[in-house]
């Protein structure tokens, strides 16, 4: 969430924070906030599509500073979008600004876009370092508040929502958290922060009662907007930006909104009190429901502000705090998008393995695409991996019931159903007294309102949705409703980039033609899994037999991407791709020193010299971070269809996967007229590794049969599949000379843990 302006006005007054120093304690963290933090203000690339090696190092660090001071971590993750609909106006103005940032940090100037593969990065280290996460199924901030309320303990985050909670044991922003200088004896090591409580700023406006910051909040605007005639209420007390006479203080000059609105709730008792006053300004007759004083006249204002100041209404038992006990049950959150899922998919979306993005197409039907470094004068990098999500959102939304049948059943219900340019579009249910949303080829409906609300989405049954209710059961893509007919089709809204500007397309699904349904998969044989996915890449399990089983779906996605990037990445795109992650494997080797030859440790230092280095005056290769992004985009889409399969595919360990500066530095190199294997001493593992990727990859990116392959399917608005340009000679040492051998002694190095949801 957000409240517009509050961040600023506390941390101007040192009064409302106490230093503390901090240690022998549970934290809980709002891991959206930290990821973002960690990487924007340490330095860390934005402009050659991240440096995934160094956030990872940064996070270890940043970890074992909390565990050198006893305190003990608790990670919430967000989740997918709310259905309720009452953010997505603020989320399609923050794409569209970091769309402009993007295409700025390709001519130099400033801008904030986080790497796209961060957040999985960021999973990975929590989950391989044991720290304990969730993520919700949507905005995590209420989860986060009722969690440290029950235990007592503080949270960290930057989410200035928090100075409005009431927190026993307090808020600590992360830019007054200085986890990087330790103080104190080893045994009583300690991080200097700051904490806020509502109390201490309640206390410099006269003792004011904390239940009435939620009503200055929701008057002040935050990211879920405020009713609209909010600024007839503020114009009416003379609270504006610039501060009002109304409210000043004696002898006090301008003061801003938030301070005002403060001033004028601290002569109220209470929140009934409060909005008795704003019925009586706005001219209402205030209705008061039993012992709570909430609701003004049905739409009027005081009812309208009580309703949103519900979002900061804390409950005293948080159903995180039994799933970091050692719960079985999935955390029941204030939305349905869990329950929606079959129980091993629902296990693995709240321990962070199912993508957000898959999460919103179950749901809501629709997809923010995230923006990325790029050329903003070519297609968007998300268009290279299309057939990636539409075959996700087949899975999805794909049911065994056919559209006549569904057409007979809704028809005895009361139900509408529309027929659009390609189909019947979209089920609606029809309710007396309530608006019937216009409806969209592909069909998107009118969301669920309210706590637990929010649309149905891809119910098990058709009985399900037919019963449900209290909700709206809209969207055939969100209720999977497959007519069997030639023109029968399904849509799921996408919002990407077109140029420089935030843009809609209705992006069709393609349901599986392997017996896959969302309901069955945790039954559905490994073997149909693995061969629809390496399906959907255009890929055979054979060119895969002789690649490290960690980097399997890297090479099958570098495969698809240079089938299907457009320009086509050329020899030397993929020649210093591959080095990149050759030399991804000898970093992570770096940590088992006694496992790392003294060869291939020098092999590791060149390789690292050719990186961009921070200073480096020479502007950026926009052609070259347009064909990366691509391929990220790629590996991307594909971590999402391969969790959703659960994992038939070992996920890669994406930490020393990509270094966009070094593989930026290493194309540099090469187009200087370097060679790869000069880089890769003759006989060395790393040569022999590199052959074996590189000639994996060759197989990978031929063309497969259209017959057995989802790439070969013709793309509506797409282009065609490309034959890999990459045959450059073999490495130093190269062949299939060795193959055993690397797998041996790579594979060995890396954790090839079973793909585990339990």
């Amino acid at each position: 969430m957000g409240v517009q302006g509050l961040t600023s006005y506390v941390e101007a007054n040192r009064d409302f924070l106490q230093d503390v120093r901090f240690r022998d304690s549970r934290l809980v963290i709002d891991g959206c906030s930290l990821y973002f933090h960690l990487y924007f203000n340490c330095g860390l690339d934005q402009q050659h599509g991240g440096d995934y090696d160094a956030f990872s190092s940064l996070l270890s660090q940043f970890l074992a500073a909390l565990a050198s001071c006893n305190i003990q971590p608790y990670v919430v993750l967000d989740g997918g979008m709310d259905p309720s609909d009452k953010k997505f106006a603020t989320l399609r103005q923050r794409m569209q600004s970091k769309i402009k940032e993007a295409d700025g940090l390709c001519h130099g100037r400033h801008g904030c876009i986080l790497p796209i593969l961060t957040r999985e990065v960021f999973i990975q280290v929590l989950i391989q370092r044991a720290v304990p996460l969730v993520q919700c199924p949507a905005e995590a901030d209420w989860e986060i508040a009722c969690l440290a309320h029950q235990w007592n303990c503080p949270v960290v985050t930057n989410d200035s929502d928090f100075y409005i909670f009431d927190l026993p044991g307090g808020y600590m922003p992360l830019r007054f958290f200085q986890w990087t200088n330790l103080n104190g004896k080893a045994s009583q090591r300690y991080i200097s922060a700051r904490c806020y409580t509502t109390n201490r700023l309640c206390y410099w406006f006269g003792g004011m009662n904390p239940e009435l910051l939620p009503l200055c909040a929701v008057l002040t605007g935050n990211d879920y907007g405020t009713p609209k005639d909010v600024e007839t209420l503020l114009t009416i007390l003379d609270v504006n930006e610039s501060g009002g006479g109304g409210v000043r203080r004696k002898g006090r000059g301008s003061i801003s909104r938030i301070e005002g609105l403060l001033m004028w709730l601290s002569s109220f008792s209470d929140t009934r009190e409060a909005l008795a006053e704003v019925s009586r300004l706005m001219g209402e007759a205030p209705r008061y429901g039993r012992g709570r004083g909430k609701t003004g006249e049905k739409g009027g204002l005081s009812s309208q502000l009580w309703a949103a100041m519900q979002e900061y209404h804390i409950e005293p038992k948080s159903t995180l705090a039994r799933w970091f006990s050692g719960g079985k049950g999935v955390p029941g959150c204030r939305t349905s998008g869990f329950t929606q899922l079959p129980e091993c998919l629902s296990l693995a979306a709240a321990k962070g393995l199912l993508a957000p993005m898959v999460l919103d197409a179950l749901v809501m039907c629709r997809v923010l695409l995230i923006p990325q470094v790029e050329n903003s004068k070519l297609a968007s990098s998300h268009c290279t991996a299309r057939a990636l999500r539409q075959a996700t959102y087949g899975i999805l939304l794909q049911r065994d019931t056919s559209g006549q049948d569904i057409l007979n059943q809704g028809r005895s219900r009361n139900m509408h159903l529309v027929k659009g340019q390609g189909g019947f579009a979209q089920v609606q249910e029809m309710r007396v007294q309530e608006n019937v949303t216009q409806v969209m080829r592909g069909g998107r409906g009118q969301r669920g309102r309210g706590r637990g609300g929010g649309q149905v989405g891809a119910a098990r049954s058709y009985d399900q949705i037919l019963n449900t209710q209290g909700e709206n059961v809209c969207g055939v893509g969100v209720a999977g409703i497959q007519a069997q007919s030639s023109k029968s089709h399904m849509y799921v809204e996408e919002y990407d980039r077109l140029d420089l500007n935030l843009k809609k397309n209705q992006v069709e699904v393609h349901p599986p033609r392997a017996p896959l349904f969302l309901d069955t998969l945790g039954q559905t044989p490994l073997a149909v899994r693995l061969g629809f996915m390496l399906g959907v890449l255009g890929v055979k399990e054979t060119a895969l037999a002789s690649v490290p089983v960690h980097l399997r779906l890297a090479v099958a996605v570098t495969g698809f991407w240079l089938r299907e990037a457009s320009p086509p990445p050329s020899q030397l795109h993929l020649q210093a791709l591959l080095l990149g992650i050759v030399y991804g494997e000898l970093s992570f080797n770096q940590a088992c020193a006694s496992q790392c030859q003294y060869a291939e440790h020098n092999v590791w230092k060149a390789l690292d010299r050719q990186r961009f280095r921070p200073g480096d005056r020479r502007s950026l290769d926009v052609a070259v971070a347009h064909c990366f992004s691509q391929w990220q985009a790629c590996l991307w889409s594909a971590l999402s269809l391969n969790h959703l399969l659960l994992l038939p595919l070992p996920e890669p360990h994406l930490s020393w996967l990509f270094s966009g500066t070094l593989v930026h530095g290493l194309l540099r190199n090469l187009r200087g007229g370097r060679a790869a294997e000069s880089l890769l001493p003759q006989g060395s593992m790393s040569g022999q590794l590199y052959s074996i990727l590189l000639d994996a990859v060759r197989s990978c990116s031929s063309k497969p049969n259209p017959s057995s392959s989802a790439s070969g399917r013709r793309k509506k608005g797409g282009h065609r599949g490309r034959r890999g340009r990459g045959r450059g000679g073999k490495a130093a040492g190269g062949g299939a000379r060795g193959t055993e051998e690397i797998n041996n002694r790579f594979s060995l190095l890396m954790s090839e843990e079973e793909s585990d949801y339990d």
